[in-house]
C-alpha cells in the first residue's frame, strides 16, 4: 500500500510540473484577422481584433504601458 502512495505521489508531482511548465502565449488569442498599426518611431503600437483593441506605448524611460480594451466590457 507504501508502494502505491508512493508511485501515485511521484505521478502527480510530475503531472503538475509538466502543466507548470507549459508555455502560453497571448499571441495565440490574436486571429489572422488582426490589424496592427506601428507608430513611425516604434514607441505606439495598435492592434485591433472583432472584440479587442490593445495599445502598447514606450515612454522615453524605456517604460512600457499596455491598454487592453475589450467590446462589451464597461471598464
Amino acid at each position: 500500500m507504501k508502494r502505491f502512495f508512493k508511485v501515485s505521489l511521484l505521478l502527480f508531482a510530475m503531472s503538475i510540473s509538466l502543466v507548470a511548465c507549459r508555455e502560453t502565449n497571448e499571441a495565440d488569442d490574436l486571429t489572422e484577422d488582426a490589424e496592427v498599426k506601428v507608430s513611425e518611431d516604434g514607441q505606439k503600437i495598435k492592434i485591433k481584433t472583432d472584440d479587442k483593441k490593445i495599445k502598447i506605448k514606450t515612454d522615453d524611460d524605456g517604460n512600457v504601458k499596455k491598454k487592453v480594451k475589450i467590446d462589451g466590457d464597461d471598464n
